[in-house]
């Protein structure tokens, strides 16, 4: 019972870290994981499906900007990491990390640099993390369309840093990054 953890969402200025776990089954191999930046948002949304129907378990964990903004990114990523393993289904014997830090886990973990590429439990996760936070980010535009959020997800764009000097800050912008405090400050 290996668990592979994952986060997106550690570069935009708007919005959560959003992590997830996963326990794969073996019985049940899922043809295609890697990295979910390697792939297009189609075949992430194809895959989260079948990640979720053939785990063995699966669960998210996220913080909030203000979250992020009142303990860092780095701080909340491992939070946020932290709540996906706790909230699994199936208590893991090993988790495995993608990156060279490791949360404070109940359980014997190993932190591995680019393991989104290399460890199938890894691939998953960052696919469902990836597949929630952009579809969180699809609504949020919904409200903020000016922001660019259905193309940006909340990263440092032109028109995203443009919005932000013409109309200010949104509920989800973390207001503890450099460019977001540039406009808080002019």
């Amino acid at each position: 019972m290996i668990a592979g953890v994952d986060e997106v969402g550690r570069g935009p200025l708007a919005g959560p870290v959003v992590a997830a776990a996963v326990i794969l089954d073996p019985k049940q191999p899922i043809e295609g994981l890697t990295d979910s930046k390697k792939l297009s948002p189609k075949k992430r949304e194809q895959l989260a499906q079948e990640i979720k129907s053939k785990a063995l378990a699966w669960s998210l964990g996220r913080a909030e900007a203000e979250e992020i903004d009142q303990i860092n990114i780095l701080q909340a990523s491992m939070r946020a990491m932290e709540r996906a393993v706790e909230g699994l289904s199936i208590e893991p014997a090993k988790v495995l990390v993608d990156g060279n830090k490791l949360p404070n886990f109940a359980y014997p973990a190993e932190a591995i640099v680019k393991g989104d590429l290399t460890e199938p439990c890894i691939s998953a996760a960052s696919i469902l993390a990836k597949v929630v936070r952009d579809a969180e980010m699809q609504e949020w535009h919904k409200q903020f369309p000016e922001y660019g959020f259905d193309r940006n997800k909340g990263y440092p764009t032109a028109q995203h840093r443009n919005a932000l000097v013409q109309l200010g800050l949104t509920p989800i912008h973390r207001k503890s990054y450099a460019p977001v405090q540039k406009v808080l400050f002019e």
